[in-house]
Formats: structure tokens, sequence, C-alpha cells
């Protein structure tokens, strides 16, 4: 499902797209949909590593026994 957004860009920058060929739009489209996605991943993995971390942590492996395990093997 697609859905519009708004991004804010000087102004040649939205002259030239409203002007683009339909074609170049929608590259344009995919290269910017790929990039945020790439940004949502990112960020999904970035939260999720935190909260392993924020559970091992509660549990009492902080990061200094982790390391102290990985030499040992």
């Amino acid at each position: 499902m697609l859905k519009p957004i708004t991004l804010q860009v000087e102004a040649p920058i939205a002259d030239a797209y409203q002007n683009a060929n339909p074609e170049h739009k929608q590259a344009l489209q995919t290269i910017v949909s790929l990039f945020l996605k790439s940004i949502s991943v990112s960020n999904s993995l970035q939260i999720i590593v935190q909260e392993i971390r924020s559970e091992a942590e509660q549990k009492g492996l902080t990061s200094e026994i982790l390391e102290e395990l990985l030499k040992d093997e």
C-alpha cells in the first residue's frame, strides 16, 4: 500500500521534481522509499539491540561480563 508524504526541499529541487517526466519521478520515489525504509530498519534494529542490552543488564549480564565471557571462548 502506498501512502503519500510531504518532504521539504530547496525550491530548485522541488521544481526539478515537478518538471521531471513520469519515469524519473517514479525512479526518485523508489529511491526515496528505499532510503527511508533502510533508515526505518536500521532504527528498528538499534531499538531491538538496545532492548536486548537492557534486558541482559537487568539479568546481571553487563557488557564487561559479556566481554570477559567472549574472551574465554
